[in-house]
């Protein structure tokens, strides 16, 4: 007993994990009218494993209509090419609960089931349903089935499958059938309940190939990542801007103060600009880049002990002490009548309240 139990441990442990030789295929809907467009995802061990398998999907994710919600569509995979599911539309179906809302009490249902064959050979079933408003008799019910079997044999027998699909995908089945029955009972609402592809027909060749709508895909998919490295070189090169300028002011900083450092030190007379920005403003009032080095709490302290306005960004208040260094003497403000002084006061963001030795305090710091 001990060794048929051990040689079924030993079977087991080399059994093929089949889990791990499974891989991702891509599932495409048909070449026509929907151009290979990718519908969903599955696993498979080999290709083989995947043909005739059977994918439902609503007709809102296929097309974004949220209107048509309630209506799902059916593919089989027909063929595998490479790592792509090749599938054939086979019908539709719609929900049971959608149906069951549209049948209250004192109305009429009128359905049927109707087998069509299309120019191209395609022998398809449809099964629609009309809602009437008000009960019917079954005089009545029977001419309208009548009425609608003819439109669709007659629709059918002069349209292509994709045709079809297209007029069953939209309102257009449903319209010509709420028309022809209008004349025995207006329907409340008319519905393609189902649809069965029972055999194919002639498969048409029309639109763009598989290796085409790959390239085109690869190359849309290039598009998106080429804008977005752009737009990320974009913003490193904003960031390297914003850096550049932080190390222009610091050294801008630096070169005021080690100016005013070396002022015994006689400037060079080729480069006059140095000892200008080491000269002071005014009565030793900071320098822009100095006040560009202060926090804004401090800039907000050192306008309110000079009196001028400190609301605002840190470069308003930057401005506005800036400006109070290009201001007249204390003789020449004296001498300026107090109209003049209230509007200089106002440009450079200092209070203008008070008497003339009030404001002239102010702007003179």
């Amino acid at each position: 007993m001990a060794t048929k139990g051990a040689a079924a441990r030993a079977a087991a442990r080399k059994q093929k994990d089949k889990w791990k030789s499974k891989r991702w295929f891509t599932i495409r809907a048909p070449r026509t009218p929907w151009n290979f467009e990718v519908i969903g995802e599955t696993l498979g061990e080999t290709p083989e494993h995947l043909v005739g398998r059977i994918y439902e999907l609503t007709q809102h994710e296929v097309d974004g209509n949220f209107s048509r919600m309630h209506v799902k569509l059916r593919f089989r995979v027909v063929e595998v090419v490479a790592n792509d599911a090749i599938t054939e539309f086979i019908g539709l179906d719609m929900m049971n609960d959608h149906v069951r809302r549209q049948v209250r009490r004192y109305r009429g249902k009128v359905d049927d089931v109707v087998d069509c064959v299309t120019v191209d050979g395609y022998y398809v079933r449809i099964k629609p349903v009309m809602i009437t408003s008000r009960r019917v008799k079954s005089s009545q019910k029977n001419e309208m089935r009548r009425l609608a079997r003819d439109i669709l044999l007659q629709f059918s027998a002069r349209s292509t499958w994709v045709e079809v699909q297209k007029a069953m995908l939209s309102d257009d089945m449903e319209e010509m059938i709420k028309d022809a029955t209008r004349v025995i009972n207006p329907s409340r609402a008319v519905m393609v309940r189902k649809v069965q592809l029972i055999q194919s027909g002639v498969v048409p060749d029309d639109g763009m190939t598989l290796e085409e709508v790959i390239e085109d895909e690869a190359r849309k998919a290039a598009e998106v990542k080429e804008r977005r490295a752009a737009a990320l070189v974009a913003a490193e090169e904003d960031e390297e801007d914003e850096r550049t300028m932080d190390i222009l002011a610091a050294a801008e900083s630096l070169e005021s103060v080690s100016g005013e450092e070396g002022e015994e030190e006689p400037a060079p007379v080729a480069e006059p600009e140095p000892v200008a920005e080491a000269e002071p403003a005014g009565d030793d009032a900071p320098t822009e880049a100095q006040l560009k080095k202060l926090k804004k709490a401090e800039l907000v302290e050192l306008a309110e002990g000079k009196g001028v306005d400190s609301s605002g960004t840190k470069g308003d208040i930057i401005a506005r002490l800036t400006a109070m260094g290009d201001l007249p003497s204390a003789a020449e403000l004296k001498r300026m009548k107090k109209a003049e002084l209230v509007e200089l006061a106002e440009n450079s963001g200092v209070d203008s309240s008070g008497t003339k030795d009030d404001i002239i305090g102010r702007l003179t710091g």
